[in-house]
């Protein structure tokens, strides 16, 4: 027989509306479970905020997300907010719900393949500064060479549309023509805006570096805590979930098709 807590939705949140990635790759692998996504749209980027004002931001999310949605696990769809808040909010939350962020999956992924010897990462300015995916790389494969790179154009070029034409096409030569990625074998996109640009980065590199994005991984890492914790819901359901953001706008709704690929209902909050 079912609990009640395994009926519980799933939470999910980013700065924005990029976590829509990882939200459909989640709606893909676990179909059966609901799910409420926050997108603090009034607050975006996060990639130029300090530590603890997105440590607030983001605790003010899990707080209503917890609180009026009583969610069973959350995740946070963000790298910038994995990389500056995660720990605060899975040590408040500890004995209560499982907290998954979007870099330890993407770090046990990379270092579970021997195959990769130097990987590169791409993310926004507050991720690469923080260290994070560095410093856990290292910590659990010494071997292992890296190089991180800044690319702060790329999200708000793909908010905008600007993927696949001339324009990303530039942008995206600019930063990954550079020495810094040199003799790398694999690259990291460390942020859930850039699986909308896999297949360009992949052409660039003529598909000789293999290219890993957060959304399957971070689906797949949940679907096996959710089974580890007994918290996977097993009855069949109609699609039931809610997609909030704290600013709405015509562009917003415009953009959503992009990182979701349906058409679904913004409802503004505020919290």
């Amino acid at each position: 027989m079912q609990s009640a807590r395994q009926e519980r939705p799933i939470g999910v949140f980013d700065s924005g509306i990029g976590g829509l990635t990882v939200a459909q790759a989640i709606t893909r692998v676990l179909p059966d479970e609901q799910m409420i996504y926050f997108g603090d749209t009034a607050h975006m980027p996060y990639g130029d905020k300090s530590v603890e004002l997105i440590q607030k931001y983001s605790t003010r999310i899990v707080r209503f997300l917890l609180d009026k949605y009583h969610c069973k696990a959350i995740v946070i769809a963000c790298n910038t907010a994995s990389a500056a808040a995660y720990v605060e909010l899975r040590d408040a939350l500890k004995g209560e719900i499982p907290v998954i962020n979007v870099i330890d999956p993407m770090v046990e992924r990379v270092v579970s393949d021997a195959n990769l010897h130097h990987v590169g990462i791409i993310a926004t300015l507050t991720t690469i500064r923080s260290g994070v995916y560095q410093e856990k790389l290292t910590r659990r494969r010494p071997d292992l060479k890296y190089s991180a790179l800044a690319t702060p154009l790329l999200a708000p070029m793909i908010e905008e549309g600007f993927f696949e034409n001339n324009i990303s096409n530039a942008v995206l030569h600019e930063y990954l023509d550079s020495e810094i990625l040199d003799g790398i074998d694999s690259l990291i996109l460390a942020c859930t805006h850039y699986p909308l640009i896999k297949k360009e980065i992949e052409a660039f590199y003529s598909h000789q570096v293999t290219v890993i994005d957060s959304a399957l991984v971070v689906a797949e890492k949940l679907l096996h805590i959710l089974k580890k914790e007994g918290l996977l819901n097993s009855i069949q359901q109609k699609n039931n979930h809610h997609f909030f953001v704290s600013d709405l706008s015509d562009h917003f709704r415009k953009a959503v098709k992009i990182f979701y690929g349906d058409e679904i209902n913004l409802e503004k909050v505020t919290i």
